[in-house]
C-alpha cells in the first residue's frame, strides 16, 4: 500500500491535516472531516456540518450543556456549536499546534482550548466534568479502551458521549490470514490499527465496561465513506494538481474510503452513548 504510506512519510505537515481549500472550504476556520453526504448535499462544508449535526442530534445536544469538543481541527465545529446551538460553556482539545493558534487568533470567545492529546483529559480537566463530549471523525486513530477511559473520566454521571469510529463487520471473521494482512496494511497506512477495531458485540461490551448503559450504533458507511469518495474524485478533477502531496493525500484518502466501503469488512459508525443511564 505504498500510495498511502507515501502520504504519511513525506507530507510536510501534521499527518491528520488536510487542505480543505482543495475540497471547497476556503474559510479560515475550515471543516476537516469526511462529511455526511446525501442526495441533496451541494458542498464539502455542508457535508461536514451535516456530520456534526447528525452527531449532535444523536446525543440531544442542548444550549445549556457544558460541552467538550475533541479533535476540533481548524475550529469550524466550535463556531458551529456557538452559532447554531447557542452553546455557552464550551471547551476543546486539539493536537495540532497550528490549528490551536489559528482558533485562538480568529475566535474571540470565552471557551478554553488546549493543545494536547484527547487521551489525557483527566490531566487537562482535573476538576471539571461535562454534560456532553463530542469527537467528530477522529476517535478511530486511538484504541477504543484508551479513548473511553479518557472521556468517561470527564463526563458527569449522566453525560453523553458522541463519536465516530470504525467497526469490523461480522464478515471479517471469515477472512483468511492473507486477507487480514492486506486489510491491516491498508488501515495502518491511514494510521488505524486493525488490532484495535472491534465487532459490534465487542464494541458494546467495551462501552458497558465504562458504564455506558444506553448505546446507539448507526452505520454511516454509505453516507461517509462512499459519499466522500465520490465527492473527492469530482472535486479533485476540477482543481489543479499543483498542490502536489496535499492533492495526493486527499486523492488517496478517497481511494481508501472507496476500498473500505466496497470490501464491507470495516464499517464507519456513529456512537451515541449515555453514561450511567438505566
Amino acid at each position: 500500500m505504498t500510495w498511502l504510506q507515501t502520504v504519511r512519510n513525506f507530507l510536510p505537515q501534521h499527518k491528520y491535516a488536510i487542505n480543505a481549500n482543495l475540497l471547497g472550504d476556503e474559510a479560515e476556520l475550515a471543516w476537516s472531516n469526511l462529511g455526511f453526504w446525501q442526495a441533496d448535499t451541494q458542498s464539502y462544508p455542508q457535508a461536514c456540518q451535516a456530520l456534526a449535526d447528525h452527531l449532535a442530534q444523536a446525543i440531544q445536544l442542548k444550549s445549556e450543556d457544558t460541552v467538550l469538543d475533541l479533535g476540533c481541527g481548524h475550529g469550524a465545529s466550535l463556531q458551529h456549536w456557538q452559532q447554531h446551538y447557542q452553546i455557552q460553556q464550551l471547551s476543546a482539545v486539539e493536537l495540532q499546534p497550528a490549528c490551536v493558534a489559528q482558533i485562538q487568533k480568529n475566535l474571540n470567545s470565552k471557551f478554553e482550548i488546549h493543545c494536547s492529546s484527547f487521551l489525557n483529559l483527566k490531566q487537562i480537566f482535573p476538576q471539571k466534568t461535562f454534560d456532553a463530549v463530542l469527537c467528530i471523525d477522529a476517535a478511530y486513530h486511538s484504541t477504543l479502551n484508551s479513548f473511553l477511559l479518557s472521556t468517561a473520566s470527564v463526563l458527569n454521571s449522566n453525560g453523553y458521549l458522541g463519536f465516530h469510529t470504525l467497526m469490523l463487520s461480522d464478515d471479517f471473521l471469515n477472512l483468511n490470514a492473507l486477507q487480514r494482512l492486506k486489510l491491516q496494511a491498508l488501515l495502518k497506512a491511514a494510521d488505524v490499527n486493525l488490532q484495535n477495531l472491534m465487532t459490534e458485540q465487542a464494541l458494546r461490551q467495551c462501552l458497558a465496561q465504562y458504564e455506558f448503559k444506553t448505546v446507539q450504533i448507526e452505520d454511516l458507511s454509505e453516507q461517509v465513506l462512499a459519499g466522500f469518495a465520490r465527492y473527492a474524485e469530482t472535486a479533485l478533477k476540477a482543481s489543479a494538481p499543483s498542490q502536489g502531496l496535499e492533492h495526493f493525500k486527499i486523492q488517496m484518502t478517497a481511494k481508501l474510503c472507496r476500498t473500505l466501503y466496497a470490501s464491507g469488512m470495516v464499517r464507519y459508525v456513529q456512537i451515541a452513548a449515555q453514561k450511567g443511564s438505566a
